[in-house]
Formats: structure tokens, sequence, C-alpha cells
């Protein structure tokens, strides 16, 4: 089956999760996305699939790299996007989800949302009946492994047999994300993280469901050195994620953890075999006001460096903004898939 008859099965459909869509239309999503950027790359533009589309793009969460690949992939794509800031709306507040999500639907042909909870999502893609795409939620971040798995593809040529390490807060949106497409990708995807911030039972049995299939060989562990052997990808978040405000506590539990240089030789891949990836933001120098009142009120830290040193982050197997610049195709993808006139591929 061509890459164009996968993503027709994606028409008009909603991407709230990885597990929604099978493995071949994930890989179909990543080989368009890397389409567009070339397009983009050589001719400077793209073509109109979003021509004459309406776009709803809802944040109850603030955001950078999201928003501006949602904003500026669809206009670059045609559409008339509008942007619903956290305060902007009666969303949630003086109007339900349910309610909201049909005036939304009646309004527009797409909706993105980033927010808290994923039946949150759920309800409002049900109300709307127009595609309603994940820009984050606490338990899923799909739209960002599109980006991520493209990056690996990049570096390494494919994706099947490719070793991540994912090493930190293992119980957030990232690392459910990651752990699960890996799995459904064949790439060998280990959390690497204390017991206490481990995946829930159930993502972890999703993802050796999963990787049944595909051949992957997922772990969960909290034995840094087994745990990196051998990878391919390094990759990191922040410690604290948005809402959460317990950074005392997380330092203590993840300091070890922090990605550094000699997490790295831990790894005894080669070097041209290995690079780091980070979703951003990151906590890699005290040139934040969060960063330094961090470093200010909490113990036990070395220098201003949190998840990763400022070293590993500015050195030759760092990734991350070319991970942040795949946002944008990703994103793309995902809309022109499941929104777009497919005729013009």
């Amino acid at each position: 089956m061509t890459v164009l008859n996968k993503l027709k099965g994606l028409q008009g459909r909603s991407f709230l999760k990885e597990v929604d869509f099978t493995p071949a239309q994930l890989e179909a999503l990543i080989e368009f996305a890397s389409q567009l950027k070339q397009e983009k790359q050589q001719h400077g533009r793209v073509p109109q699939y979003l021509h004459d589309k309406s776009l709803i793009l809802l944040f109850q969460k603030t955001s950078t790299r999201t928003r501006l690949s949602f904003e500026l992939g669809g206009a670059e794509m045609g559409a008339h996007v509008a942007y619903i800031d956290p305060t902007s709306s009666q969303f949630g507040t003086k109007e339900s989800i349910e309610d909201s999500g049909r005036v939304f639907g009646e309004l527009a042909d797409g909706i993105e949302y980033r927010g808290f909870a994923q039946q949150d999502l759920e309800t409002l893609a049900t109300a709307a009946q127009v595609p309603v795409w994940n820009g984050l939620s606490n338990e899923w971040h799909p739209t960002q492994m599109i980006a991520d798995f493209l990056t690996i593809k990049e570096n390494f040529g494919h994706l099947r047999g490719i070793n991540l390490a994912y090493v930190g807060d293992g119980r957030n949106n990232v690392a459910n994300s990651l752990l699960v497409t890996g799995s459904m990708l064949g790439v060998n995807v280990h959390i690497v993280a204390p017991p206490a911030l481990q995946p829930s039972a159930a993502v972890q049995q999703k993802a050796q469901t999963l990787a049944q299939q595909s051949g992957a060989r997922p772990l969960v562990t909290a034995d840094i050195e087994k745990g990196v052997r051998a990878a391919n990808v390094i990759y990191t978040d922040v410690w604290v994620s948005m809402g959460e405000h317990n950074w005392q506590a997380r330092i203590d539990l993840l300091r070890p953890y922090q990605v550094n240089s000699a997490l790295l030789e831990k790894t005894k891949t080669p070097t041209d075999q290995l690079i780091f990836m980070h979703c951003l933001p990151a906590f890699h120098d005290g040139n934040t006001t969060t960063a330094a009142q961090v470093a200010s009120q909490c113990h036990g830290l070395d220098g201003p460096a949190l998840e990763v040193t400022d070293t590993v982050f500015r050195s030759k197997y760092a990734r991350q903004f070319q991970e942040a610049g795949n946002r944008k195709p990703a994103i793309m993808a995902i809309m022109a898939a499941t929104l777009g006139d497919l005729t013009l591929f």
C-alpha cells in the first residue's frame, strides 16, 4: 500500500493518541512529514492541503513549539487559524467541554487542543464531530512523537532496531508516548527512572503487547547502567511538568539520573552512533527565571543545570533543535492527512 493510500485512511479522524493508529499509519505520517519538510526546503512552500479550512487552536496550557507549528503550519497550507489562549474563552468554566465542542464543531473544520485530562480530549472530539488534534495531555503527546521519530530516522536512516533510553521522570506524557510508539515501530525504548517515577502498569502492559507484534524490546528500569547501555538515543525531559511544583522532591529523586557526560559514557556506544534529544524547554543552565529560582531555593544541585548539563546540551550529540524544527512538518502532516485535500499529494 502506498503512503498516499495509508494517509487516505486517516481522513476525517482525530489524532488523540498513538494507539488509535496502526504502525503503518504512523510510519506514513513520518514519511509525509519528511516530504513536507523537503518540499519547503526545496521550493519555499508546500501544497495548500488546507485551502479554505478554518482551524481553532485551543490552549489551556502555555506553548511555544506546539502553538507555532499549528499556527504557522496551518497558515502555510492555506488555513484560517484562530488562537484561543487559556483565559480568553468560556471553555471549561462557564461552558462545558461538551457544549464548547458542539460550538467549535459548528464554527471550524478542525480543532487543536492542548490541555490536561485525556478524557477531555475524547469528550471534545465526540462533541465536535470534526478532527481534533492532541497538542498535549497529561497522558500522551502524540504530535511530539511524529517529530521525534522523524528526527531519529533522519539521523540513522531507519527506526527498527534503534535503542532509545529515556532518562528522568518516566511517568509523564512524553515517556508514555515514547514507550508505546517505540513499541509500535520496532524501536527498543528503555524508560530509566526511579521506581516512584516509572510508567503505570497499564502503559507498560500496552507497550509489551505492541512489542510482540513489532519485535521491539521495551524495558523499564531504575538501573542507570543497564538502562542506557548500547543506547543510540539518550532522551530526557524536564523533571517537573506543567502544573507541578515539587522541585525539591524531584531533585532528590532524579539527581542521579541527570544526563551528563558520565551518563553518555555509560552507553558504550560509538560516538558516531549516539545522539541526545530533548523535547524542550530544557533547564541546562541558569539563564531562565525558573532555573535561577530553583537553583536558589533547592539544595542538592552542583550548579544551575537540572535534567541535562550545558556540556551535553551544546555537544556534538545534541539534536534538540533539529527535533524542535521537526515539530512543524510533523504537525502539518497530521493536519493534512486528517483534514486536508490529498488530491494535491
